[in-house]
Formats: C-alpha cells, structure tokens, sequence
C-alpha cells in the first residue's frame, strides 16, 4: 500500500512538473523610465530607443521573450543607446517633442502611431527623429539598430 501510494505521488509530481511554466528568462536590456533618460540623453549624447508596448499585445511579448533576450540585442541597446520602455496605454504625463502630454496622447497625436509594437528613435535634445511600426526578430532587430548607428552623427546634432 505505501508503494502504491508512493507511486502515485511520484506520477502526479511527474504530470504537475511537465505543465510548470519555464522560468522567465532574465531581462537583459537595461529599460530606463523615460524623463531620466531624456536627462541623461543631454549628459551622454547618445539617441534614446523607445520600445512602445500594450500588456494586450501579443506581438510585444513576443519580442520581449525573443528579441530582448538575445545578448546582442541587448548589449546594442545598452551600450549604444539609452533604451526606454513606455505603456502606449499609460496616461502617465511625458514630455514628448517639448510638448506635455500622457504617453497615450503622445502616441496618437505627437508619434502619429496606431499599431504595436512600435518604436521612437529620440534626439539627445528630446525631439523625435523616427517611428517605426513593426515586430521584429532578433537578427531584423540587430540589422535595424546597425542601421540607426550608421545615421547617428547626422541624426544626434538634432
């Protein structure tokens, strides 16, 4: 009976451990809130990457557990960029293009944007220089960030 019952307990760990969830994978980008990147932005000189995101949004989750979670992606955007993450939803107050306005608001109607994920390349000076809306794959997303670095000096002096 007590190996019976032994048995059991061994089947239902064995049933329970296969439906776990995996751990979550360590976040490796560096998410700064965006007013003190937007100062350390003037103390730097480096262009601010703005990952814009909704907790609805299935293709963000995606790119946080596959895109940022690559080490190159990640080591871009922290050495090279200051990277900030904002709630597209959020009614959190920012200054967007010198202008105070909630996240939400500043998405709509300062970025012009209507879909996620989305991303806005900003200025050592705050103002904006690049929207783009699309997903990403961790290689698409190196290539993107190569491709920002290689317009940087024009685009730092706005």
């Amino acid at each position: 009976m007590m190996r019976a019952c032994l048995w059991v307990v061994m089947v239902l760990n064995l049933a329970l451990s296969a439906f776990a969830a995996p751990p979550p994978k360590p976040k490796l980008v560096h998410w700064m809130n965006y007013t003190e990147a937007l100062e350390k932005a003037k103390d730097s000189n480096k262009l601010i990457f703005v990952d814009l995101y909704a907790d609805w949004c299935v293709p963000c989750r995606i790119m946080d557990a596959n895109t940022y979670s690559d080490p190159t992606v990640a080591s871009i955007l922290n050495t090279k960029f200051i990277p900030v993450k904002l709630d597209a939803d959020s009614q959190d107050t920012i200054v967007c293009d010198g202008k105070r306005k909630t996240v939400q608001r500043c998405y709509f109607d300062v970025w012009n944007l209507s879909v996620l994920p989305a991303f806005v390349l900003i200025a050592p000076k705050g103002l904006s220089i690049l929207t783009i809306k699309d997903s990403f794959t961790a290689e698409e997303m190196k290539y993107l960030l190569y491709q920002i670095l290689e317009k940087e000096k024009e685009w730092i002096s706005k």
